[in-house]
Parts: structure tokens; C-alpha cells; sequence
């Protein structure tokens, strides 16, 4: 059985924060049974075990952050234990081996017999010399063991991942009242988050509860919102944009979602939104118009065959995009039926890397917030995005 090793769960991602454990040590995991939640530069996602068997190591706490690659813990197959013990010989025998050396550097057997004969005494004196030192190591660490203990007796109690006192303090909820539901009670963001729903609603302040009058706070950003700010800012550089805004009738596409309604399928056509036909009709236009659907490579566009239509979702801590593969080749039907359940795992935290990477052009749609329109930047490498705003009734001269 192998380490677990921090996954790369994205094609930008070199590093991970291991926000909480959903298994404890010791427990028995299933290959595809969701294991941990991991942190990555595009979001918060649950990752499943890769293999069966026994969680037996635990190398990174919740709220560690680790590079790709390095171990977070160790899954055994029956009566399998973490090799730890194997690193501790490894480690003591790197000493001897170095006087190994040391020694058959040396002349043969009277210079290692005159090394030998002066051991006794050197034992005897290192006793002797070795004996005072003991009675002044053993005052100073007892004084400074003691000193924590007594200056914060409450974070001694309290058990919480880092991810989750940060929460805590930006959501204003008392850590030491939160009741922890990870390994050995400790407190997770779930945790945290779940007691900041149950408090009592106070009167709407002008400020965030957890800064008083007059003051302010530094909000850290998150990985994933480093990282969108980063790219975009990166976009907005190598990438010319140039925006093109029209208005569009949207009278035939509500007569048309109405007759589906009322074509005999009305409990699936009744699920088909506004923003599905959106998505097809981006599809479509994308077939006709293929220069949109390509990707700005120095001096040259990189045309793509198939449609691989990403969808802007907004989630708690960012954005992600997941990806509607040959959606050229999709109905109606099957891009609101994918949509939907894309769009539902990325706010639940259960997409897979590759169901949100290799897009090759982006719709985005804020109408839903009531924005009229807006500049979207281009999500690189991509060469398109499309901005859609709210439907408004407006009266409209006819020329008919």
C-alpha cells in the first residue's frame, strides 16, 4: 500500500491546505470514499481515497499546508503499519555508517586497538562530567513548561484546526463554545460555521460584528482568491481584450421555454431555465463563429473542434468553472441536465479536477443577481468569454 501523497488537484495547483480530516486514524477507508478536504488555488473540494484499507498515519493536521507531492498520510493494508520505523533505522544507521568509513580510512588494527583501550576511562569521565549538568537542565525546562499553562489555560482546552479559528474569527464565533466534531473532538470549519448559523440574528450592524466602531480588519485572502486575481490580472496583460455589448429580444426564447412547458413533458421541461437556452445558444454560435472558440497563443489563435463550454459558478470562497465536454454534441436537454449537476457539486465541493479544467470558451451570467451587463475578464488561456445580464421589459418601438 502506498502514502498518500497530496494530490494535484488542479493544473495550476502547487500546494494544498488540508482544511479538515473526514476519517480518523485507525478508521477502515474505502477506494472512493471521501477521505479529506482539501484546499486547492481554485477551491475547497472533498477528495476521495485512492485505495482500501486502514488510515494508520496521519502526517498533516487540518489546516496544514503542504507542496504537492509530500505525504499526508498513510493507508495499510490488515496488520500493515506506516513506516515509520524503517526511517528511525535508516536515520540511526546513517551515523554508523559514517564511522565505518571514518575507520577504514584510518591504519588497521593498532590504530583501532589504541582507540579501544582509551574507551574505559572516557566512559568513566564522561559519567563523572556528565553527572552536574543534569540537576540545572531539568529546573529551566520545568520553569518554562509551566509558564504557557498558566498564561492561556483556555487554548490549552480548546482543540481547533487553524482553518478554523480563522473562521471563527471572521464569522465572530467563540472558539472554546464551538463543539468540535473532528478527530478527538477537535473543532473543523464545518464546526464553525454551523454554530455561526445558530446564533441569534442581531440588529444588521454598519460594520462586520467581529470589528468594533472606528477600526478595521486585514482579511486574508484565500488560495483560490489569490490565485483567480492573479490569473486575471495575468489575462488582462498578454491577452487584447476588446468588449462587444448588444441587446437581445428575448420574447422567442420565453415563447419557446412556454411551449415546452405545455408540450406534454412538463415535469423535465419545467426544469429547462432561461439560462440553459442561454448555454445552447452559445454553443450553437460558437459552431458557426469557430474563431471564438480558441485559445491566444503569442502570435497565433489555437482552433478547437470541439465545444468544451465552461460555466461560470460563483461558490462560497471564489469561482470555479466547470466544463461541459463536446457540448457541441449535446441537446437542449442534456446541456441543462449537465449544467444543473455541475453547478450543484462545485457549491457542494464535489468536483473532480478535470471536470472543471481545459475549457475552451466561458459564459457567464449574472442576470440571475440583477446586473444589466458587465465586463468580464477572459479566463486564460481562452480567447472568449460571454457576459450575460437580466432579462428587463422595456417597450420596444415595432418597425412592422
Amino acid at each position: 500500500m502506498p502514502e498518500i501523497q497530496m494530490p494535484k488537484l488542479s493544473d495550476t495547483m502547487t500546494e494544498g491546505t488540508l482544511v479538515a480530516w473526514k476519517k480518523k486514524k485507525g478508521d477502515q477507508v474505502s477506494a472512493g470514499e471521501v477521505l479529506a478536504e482539501i484546499e486547492t488555488d481554485k477551491a475547497t473540494m472533498e477528495w476521495e481515497s485512492p485505495e482500501d484499507g486502514t488510515l494508520s498515519e496521519i502526517y498533516v493536521e487540518e489546516g496544514g499546508k503542504v507542496n504537492v507531492g509530500d505525504k499526508i498520510a498513510f493507508i495499510g493494508g490488515e496488520g500493515e503499519e506506516a513506516p515509520r520505523e524503517k526511517e528511525k533505522e535508516e536515520k540511526e544507521k546513517e551515523p554508523e555508517a559514517k564511522e565505518e568509513e571514518k575507520k577504514k580510512e584510518k591504519p588497521k588494527e593498532e590504530e583501532v586497538k589504541k582507540e579501544e583501550k582509551p574507551e574505559e576511562p572516557k566512559a568513566e569521565e564522561k559519567e563523572k562530567k556528565r553527572a552536574p549538568p543534569p540537576k540545572v537542565e531539568k529546573k529551566e525546562p520545568e520553569a518554562e513548561k509551566r509558564i504557557p499553562a498558566i498564561e492561556k489555560p483556555e487554548e490549552a482546552r480548546v482543540k481547533a484546526s487553524p482553518v478554523a479559528r480563522r473562521i471563527a474569527a471572521e464569522l465572530g464565533v467563540d472558539i472554546s463554545s464551538v463543539k468540535g466534531t473532528g478527530p478527538e473532538g477537535r473543532d473543523t470549519e464545518t464546526d464553525v460555521r454551523a454554530a455561526a448559523k445558530s446564533k441569534p440574528t442581531a440588529p444588521t450592524p454598519s460594520v462586520p460584528a467581529a470589528i468594533k466602531a472606528g477600526e478595521s480588519a486585514r482579511i486574508q485572502l484565500s488560495g483560490m482568491r489569490k490565485i483567480i486575481a492573479q490569473r486575471l490580472v495575468e489575462s488582462l496583460g498578454p491577452v487584447p481584450h476588446f468588449y462587444l455589448t448588444i441587446d437581445v429580444d428575448a420574447g422567442p426564447l420565453m415563447e419557446a421555454r412556454e411551449e415546452l412547458k405545455s408540450a406534454g413533458e412538463s415535469a423535465d421541461a419545467a426544469k429547462i431555465t432561461v439560462n440553459d437556452f442561454v448555454l445552447k445558444a452559445a454553443v450553437m454560435a460558437a459552431v458557426k463563429v469557430p474563431r471564438v472558440n480558441s485559445s491566444f497563443d503569442g502570435d497565433a489563435f489555437v482552433q478547437y473542434a470541439d465545444v468544451d463550454l465552461g460555466i461560470a459558478v460563483a461558490i462560497e470562497d471564489g469561482l470555479l468553472t466547470p466544463v461541459i465536454r463536446a457540448a457541441q454534441d449535446k441537446s437542449l436537454r442534456e446541456i441543462s441536465e449537465l449544467a444543473k449537476d455541475l453547478a450543484h457539486r462545485a457549491r457542494n465541493k464535489r468536483m473532480k479536477p478535470e471536470e472543471f479544467q481545459g475549457g475552451t470558451f466561458t459564459v457567464s451570467n449574472l442576470g440571475g443577481m440583477g446586473i444589466d451587463s458587465f465586463s468580464a475578464v477572459i479566463n486564460p488561456p481562452q480567447g472568449f468569454i460571454l457576459a450575460v445580464g437580466k432579462m428587463t421589459k422595456v417597450p420596444v418601438i415595432d418597425d412592422c
